[in-house]
C-alpha cells in the first residue's frame, strides 16, 4: 500500500481540472475507465504541447522578421544621420564667402534627401500599420474557419469574430485609399495588401454565407409549396403557410439579422474595394451586384418552385402565377423587415424590394430560357422541316402573352414602393422583365418578331383582298390634328395591326431590343403597304393611263392612305419612344447602312425616328402621283383646247356676241369635271397641291400658245381674250380668293395688251425699270417686246 502514489489534496487541483474529475469519475464504475481517461488526458497534452511549439516557432519567425524590417529602418536612419553629419562638418569648414555660396547649392539636395527620408518613414508607419491590420483580419478568419472546422457550437462568439474581422476589413481599406489618392506611386504595397485582403476574402463570404444558409434552415426557409394547386394561385394570401420572416423569434431573429446584417456590410465593403481599384473605368458595370442575402432567399425558393414547374410544361400560366404569388406573398417582409438592416449597413443603391423581385423574375428568365423556349423552338425548326402546320406558332404567341402580361403585373408590384419605372434606365427594367431572356438570345427575338409579322400579314390579307375596304373612307379621327385624310379602311386596318406591335414591341426592357423588334416586324408592315399602294396606282396607270374617273379614284385613294400613314408615322415620330429607337439605331450602325435595302442613310438622320426612311418613301410616293394626276389633267385639257390655241385669226374678229369662246368650252367642261371627281375623292391637303400645279401649268399652256406665238391682237381679240382668261381663272376661285395670283405669265400679258398706245410706246426701249413701274414683275424684257409687237391698235 505503501508503494501507491497518493492523490494530490483537492485544494491544489485547477477548476478545471476539478471538472473534468467531477465529469468523468462520477461513480464507482467510471473507476474502472480511469486508465483509459489517463490516456486521453495524455494525447490531449501531447496536442497541446505540439501546438505550443508550432506557435512558438510562428512567433519567433515573425519576431525575426520585424527585427530585420527593423534593422532595415534603422539601418537607414543611421546612413541619413551620417550624411547630415558629413553635411554639417563640411559647410563648417568652408569660408564666408564659398559658404554662401556652398550652401545655395547644397540646400535643394538637402530638401531632397529630406524629402526621401520623410517618405521613408511614411512609407514604414504605413506599411507597418497595414500589416498589423492585414495580420489581426487574418487571424480572424482563421479563428472562425477553425470554429467551423470543429462544428463548435457557439454561434455568438463566431458572430463577434467576423464582426470583428469586418470592422478591421473596413479600417484596411479606408487606410487603402486614402494611400491611393495621397501616394499614388505605391502601388505595389497597395497591390501587395489588396492580394493578402482578397485571400482572406475568398474565405470570409462562404463562411458568413454558410452560417446564412444555416440560419435559414433553422428558421424552415423556404416554406412548403407542396400544397399549392393550380386552383389556389389566384388567392391573395396563404393561409395555410405563414411567412417564417415574420414568425421567427427570440435567439433565432437575433442571429438571423445579425447574419443579414454582416453579409451587407461584407458586400458594402466588397463595393468598396471595387470602385477604388477601377477607378477610371467603367465603374457602374462591376459596382452593382445582386443583394448576397436577397441571393440566399431566392435560391431555395427557386429549386422548390422549379419541382412545380417541370408539371406545368404545357400550361406556362401556372408558372407564371406561382412566381407572381410567391414574389408578392413575401415582398412586405422585404420592405418591413430587412430594409432597415440594408439601410444599417449604409449598402446605398439598393432597394430589398426591387432586389427581392428582380431575383424572383431572374429565376423565372432562368427556367424560361433553359427548359421552355428550347422546346418551342425545337417544335418550329420541326415545323419549318416538315411543312406541317403545328400549334407551336400559337404557342410561342401566347408564351409572349404571358410574359407582356407578367411583367406588367411585377411593374405594378415595383412601383407600390414609389420608383416608377418609366424614369429608370434599361438596366432596372431589364431586371424585372421576364423579356430580359431576349437579351442573350436575339435570335429568339428575331424567331418572335417574323412570327408576329406573319400572324399580321394573315390577318390583313383577307381585309386587303375587299375592294370595299380601299374604296370605304375612314374620317380622320385617328390622329390627333383635325385633317381628314379620307383614308380608306384599309389603312386603318394597317395601322391598328401596327399599333398592336407597337405595344408589344414597348414591354422589351431595352432600347436596342425594342429597335431590333420593330425594324423585323414593324418595318416590313409599313414597306408591304407602300408596295401595294405603288402596284395598285401602276395597275391603274398601266390600263387607261388615268383618263377615266375609276382609275383617277383608285389613285386617289392609294394617296389618302399614303398621307394618312404618313401622317401617323410623324406623329410617332416625335414620341420620345421612337426618338429614342431611331438614335440607337444610329449608334449601331455607325455610318448607318440600312440592314434590309443596304441604301445609304447619313447618321444624323436617325435621330428623326426609327420609321424616318418609311417617311421619306411615302412623301415621295405622294409627290410623284399628285404630278401624275396634274400632268395627266392638264394634257386632257391641252388636247381639248388645241384648236382653240391654233385659232389665230379669233383675236383679229369681231366678237358674235359669246361671253367666252366656244372652242374653249369644251376644256372648260373637262377641266371642271375632272377637278369635281379629285376634289371629292382626294384629300385636301394634296387636291391643293394638285390645283396649284394644273394652275401652273394651264398659265404657261395659255401663254406660250397664245400670247408669245406671234399672234396679233386686235381690240377686239384684246376683250375676247380677258373674257376667256376671266372665266378659265374663274375655275379655280372655289379653291381661293384670288386666283389670279396663279395665273401670272397669263395675267401680265393681258396687262400689257389692255395698255393704251402712247403707254407702250413709251415703253419702245423696254427696261426693267418700266416693266417695275407697270407692274410687271413674271415676265422677262424678251416677253415683254414680243407681246409689245403683237399688239394692232385699230382705233
Amino acid at each position: 500500500m505503501d508503494s501507491l502514489q497518493s492523490l494530490p489534496p483537492l485544494s491544489t487541483l485547477s477548476t478545471s481540472a476539478s471538472a473534468i474529475l467531477n465529469s468523468k469519475l462520477g461513480t464507482d464504475h467510471d473507476l474502472t475507465r480511469a486508465p483509459c481517461l489517463v490516456s486521453d488526458l495524455l494525447t490531449q497534452c501531447d496536442d497541446l504541447d505540439r501546438t505550443v511549439i508550432h506557435l512558438n516557432r510562428t512567433l519567433e519567425s515573425s519576431l525575426a522578421f520585424y527585427a530585420s524590417f527593423s534593422d532595415r529602418i534603422g539601418d537607414l536612419f543611421g546612413d541619413v544621420n551620417s550624411k547630415l553629419t558629413d553635411l554639417g562638418s563640411s559647410v563648417c569648414s568652408r569660408s564666408s564667402v564659398s559658404d554662401e555660396e556652398g550652401l545655395g547649392e547644397e540646400l535643394p539636395a538637402l530638401a531632397k534627401e529630406v524629402a526621401r527620408v520623410e517618405t521613408v518613414r511614411a512609407y514604414a508607419e504605413i506599411a507597418s500599420k497595414l500589416d498589423n491590420l492585414v495580420g489581426d483580419i487574418e487571424d480572424a478568419v482563421s479563428s472562425t474557419m477553425n470554429k467551423n472546422l470543429r462544428n463548435d457550437p457557439s454561434t455568438r462568439n463566431s458572430e463577434e469574430t467576423r464582426l470583428v474581422a469586418i470592422k478591421t476589413l473596413k479600417l484596411t481599406e479606408d487606410l487603402l485609399t486614402s494611400v491611393t489618392k495621397t501616394r499614388p506611386q505605391w502601388v505595389r504595397l497597395v497591390s501587395a495588401v489588396d492580394h493578402r485582403v482578397d485571400r482572406a476574402l475568398a474565405i470570409l463570404r462562404p463562411l458568413a454565407i454558410a452560417d446564412h444558409r444555416a440560419l435559414l434552415t433553422s428558421l424552415r426557409w423556404p416554406p412548403p409549396l407542396s400544397n399549392l394547386t393550380s386552383s389556389s394561385l389566384d388567392t391573395r394570401k396563404s393561409n395555410e403557410v405563414p411567412n417564417p420572416l415574420f414568425t421567427m423569434q427570440g435567439d433565432l431573429k437575433h442571429q438571423y439579422c445579425e447574419n443579414f446584417l454582416a453579409l451587407c456590410r461584407l458586400q458594402e465593403l466588397q463595393r468598396q474595394r471595387k470602385s477604388r481599384q477601377l477607378e477610371g473605368h467603367n465603374r457602374e458595370v462591376a459596382l452593382h451586384q445582386p443583394l448576397w442575402a436577397i441571393e440566399e432567399l431566392v435560391n431555395p425558393v427557386s429549386v422548390a418552385s422549379q419541382r412545380h414547374f417541370s408539371k406545368w410544361i404545357d400550361k406556362p400560366e401556372f408558372i407564371f402565377a406561382l412566381v407572381y404569388k410567391i414574389t408578392r406573398d413575401y415582398v412586405d417582409s422585404m420592405d418591413e423587415l430587412l430594409q432597415p438592416l440594408v439601410d444599417e449597413a449604409m449598402l446605398t443603391g439598393y432597394s430589398c424590394r426591387e432586389e427581392w423581385i428582380s431575383a424572383m423574375v431572374d429565376s423565372l428568365s432562368t427556367y424560361l430560357a433553359k427548359e421552355i423556349f428550347p422546346i418551342y423552338v425545337g417544335q418550329l425548326e420541326e415545323e419549318s422541316m416538315t411543312g406541317i402546320q403545328s400549334q407551336a406558332r400559337t404557342s410561342w404567341l401566347h408564351l409572349v402573352d404571358l410574359m407582356v402580361s407578367f411583367d406588367k403585373r411585377i411593374k405594378s408590384l415595383v412601383e407600390q414602393s414609389g420608383i416608377f419605372l418609366s424614369l429608370q434606365e434599361d438596366g432596372t427594367l431589364r431586371k424585372i422583365s421576364s423579356l430580359s431572356v431576349f437579351c442573350d438570345r436575339p435570335d429568339w427575338l428575331d424567331l418572335w418578331a417574323e412570327i408576329e409579322l406573319a400572324e399580321t400579314l394573315e390577318k390583313l390579307k383577307s381585309e386587303m383582298d375587299k375592294e370595299k375596304n380601299w374604296t370605304k373612307k375612314v374620317q380622320g379621327a385617328v390622329l390627333s390634328n383635325s385633317d381628314d385624310y379620307k383614308s380608306p379602311a384599309v389603312g386603318s386596318s394597317i395601322f391598328r395591326c401596327l399599333s398592336s406591335l407597337v405595344d408589344r414591341c414597348r414591354s422589351l426592357p431595352t432600347v436596342s431590343l425594342r429597335s431590333r423588334f420593330l425594324r423585323l416586324a414593324g418595318t416590313p408592315l409599313v414597306k408591304m403597304f407602300l408596295d401595294c399602294l405603288l402596284l395598285r396606282c401602276q395597275e391603274a396607270e398601266g390600263l387607261t393611263a388615268l383618263t377615266d374617273d375609276d382609275a383617277l379614284m383608285k389613285v386617289t385613294n392609294s394617296i389618302n392612305a399614303a398621307h394618312f400613314a404618313e401622317s401617323i408615322l410623324k406623329e410617332w415620330r416625335e414620341d420620345v419612344f421612337f426618338l429614342e429607337m431611331g438614335l440607337d439605331q444610329g449608334d449601331q450602325l455607325g455610318a448607318s447602312v440600312t440592314e434590309n435595302s443596304g441604301s445609304e442613310i447619313p447618321i444624323e438622320e436617325y435621330g428623326n425616328g426609327i420609321f424616318h426612311e418609311e417617311i421619306v418613301k411615302f412623301e415621295d410616293f405622294r409627290t410623284e402621283w399628285v404630278e401624275k394626276i396634274s400632268v395627266v389633267v392638264l394634257r386632257g385639257f391641252d388636247a381639248r383646247c388645241r384648236d382653240y390655241i391654233k385659232n389665230r385669226r379669233q383675236w383679229q374678229e369681231r366678237s358674235e356676241g359669246w361671253t367666252v369662246s366656244k372652242a374653249l368650252v369644251g376644256a372648260l367642261d373637262y377641266l371642271q369635271g375632272k377637278m369635281s371627281v379629285i376634289e371629292e375623292n382626294l384629300n385636301r391637303l394634296d387636291f391643293a397641291g394638285i390645283w396649284r400645279s394644273l394652275a401652273a401649268g394651264v398659265d404657261r399652256l395659255i401663254f406660250n400658245g397664245i400670247l408669245i406665238s406671234n399672234v396679233k391682237f386686235h381690240d377686239n381679240g384684246v376683250e375676247r381674250f380677258g373674257y376667256d382668261l376671266e372665266v378659265l381663272v374663274g375655275v379655280f376661285r372655289a379653291w381661293c380668293l384670288r386666283p389670279e395670283g396663279f395665273f401670272p405669265k397669263a395675267s401680265e400679258g393681258l396687262k400689257l395688251l389692255k395698255m393704251e398706245k402712247k403707254q407702250l410706246q413709251d415703253g419702245l426701249a423696254v427696261g426693267e425699270k418700266w416693266m417695275k413701274e407697270n407692274g410687271i414683275r413674271h415676265l422677262g424684257v424678251a416677253e415683254v417686246e414680243k407681246i409689245r409687237k403683237n399688239r394692232v391698235f385699230t382705233k
